[in-house]
């Protein structure tokens, strides 16, 4: 039996991605880079933006086509993955900093190899992990130290293992903060899908919300489309303009609808998409209240998710409008139809009485023809005759008298030939 080109190519994908092994204490440094938005990414550039970071540290390559990559530079261990719209790079470093949060924990990414970036920062995190102080308030106090009350979410995630916080906040050296607080009998895998998670949770967030500006974008243009189109749908079925400008008029309002839907569709696609992944890490991190407390779920339900129902319903707005002119331009069509079915009625009618006209003129004309064909006919034939009705005593005006009727019939009967033959 020979097994499909690609069965290993599929079968190692679903293992691509694994998490990462985290000792606790510990930080995680995490970036994601992307191009401006709507700009295809450029495979090579990351890739050397890659080998230059590994080369910095005398690591080793990861393979040509690569999507994915794990190894040392130096104290760290790098986790770089590349996506359809932005690639990442987290290092996580054993150890805490005695500044929580400070700058020197990202120190993996050297400003010189920051500023040559394959692209604009989309994201970037702290996450400092550390091990239970043993009481809630203890962790409490650290907290609210840390972060910004107002906005602070914490939670218990995965069963009780770890306790997550962050107030998704961007510090002044540019960074999003999590903490973690793990218990000590929590394993070193099941604390490296907790901070993975929350890279992912920030990373997707950051991403979807760019949804949001294209929404408010694609708003602004439907403000000022909404009551030209309701004036033209308004008007259909009034005579004070010509049907055929206002289908011009309306055809330009769909083709600037339909190019809207086109450059905005992409991006309102990933926004729901990114915003179910989300959904899902926030799902996947089985949160508990702590007394007092907003969850991250909370958080997402009072600050995020009303954005995400703003490109929901601008998308929504996009299509209803275009259909709506859609409907009206078929409308107008069917209108200019009729007209113009009444106006080749009328021309015809007009034709038809041309024709008329035309066979009443044509009948005039032959029997002028017959009456002049004849008199030089009878004409001719009084020439010929003469000097045979001369010799019987016939004078020449009878003689001219008696041929006319019979020349009259003869010309009359040759031209209703000729005609029935052209027929």
């Amino acid at each position: 039996m020979t097994d499909h080109p690609l069965r290993y190519t599929l079968v190692n994908e679903l293992h691509a991605r694994p998490f990462p092994v985290l000792s606790v204490p510990s930080t995680a440094a995490f970036i994601a880079l992307m191009e401006e938005d709507g700009a295809a990414r450029d495979k090579a550039r990351d890739r050397a933006h890659l080998l230059a970071l590994l080369d910095r540290h005398a690591s080793s390559h990861p393979q040509p086509e690569a999507t994915h990559f794990s190894g040392p530079i130096g104290r760290s261990e790098l986790k770089w993955e590349s996506h359809t719209e932005f690639v990442t790079y987290t290092a996580f470093t054993p150890g805490l900093s005695a500044r929580p949060f400070d700058p020197t924990d990202s120190s993996s990414f050297s400003p010189e190899w920051r500023d040559k970036a394959a692209g604009r920062v989309a994201a970037s995190v702290l996450v400092r992990i550390e091990e239970h102080p043993g009481s809630d308030e203890a962790m409490m106090t650290k907290l609210e130290s840390w972060f910004v009350a107002e906005s602070l979410a914490v939670a218990r995630v995965v069963d009780g293992a770890a306790v997550v916080a962050g107030d998704f906040r961007i510090d002044p050296d540019g960074n999003m903060r999590f903490a973690v607080f793990v218990r000590p009998d929590t394993g070193a895998r099941r604390v490296g899908r907790i901070v993975q998670r929350l890279c992912e949770i920030e990373t997707y967030r950051a991403m979807s919300m760019l949804g949001l500006i294209k929404a408010r974008e694609v708003t602004s243009i439907l403000n000022a489309l909404d009551p030209r189109l309701s004036a033209l749908v308004t008007g259909l079925d009034g005579q004070n303009r010509p049907a055929e400008d206002a289908l011009h008029d309306l055809l330009a309002i769909a083709s600037e609808l339909e190019s809207l839907a086109m450059q905005s569709s992409f991006r309102f696609g990933a926004t729901k998409a990114y915003e179910a992944i989300v959904t899902q890490r926030i799902t996947a991190l089985r949160e508990e209240r702590l007394p007092g407390r907003q969850t991250f779920a909370e958080f997402m339900m009072r600050r995020y998710d009303p954005a995400m129902r703003t490109v929901t319903s601008t998308q929504a707005r996009l299509h209803s409008m275009a259909e709506r002119a859609q409907r009206a331009a078929e409308l107008l069509r069917t209108r200019v139809d009729v007209e113009r079915s009444a106006q080749n009625q009328m021309l015809l009618a007009s034709m038809d009485r041309r024709a008329d006209l035309a066979l009443r003129l044509q009948h005039t004309v032959e029997g002028l023809s017959v009456v002049a064909i004849s008199y030089y006919a009878v004409s001719l034939a009084a020439y010929v005759a003469a000097p045979l009705v001369e010799n019987i005593g016939i004078q020449k005006p009878l003689a001219m008298g008696l041929l006319t009727p019979i020349v009259v019939l003869a010309v009359w009967f040759a031209i209703r030939r000729i005609r029935r033959s052209m027929n």
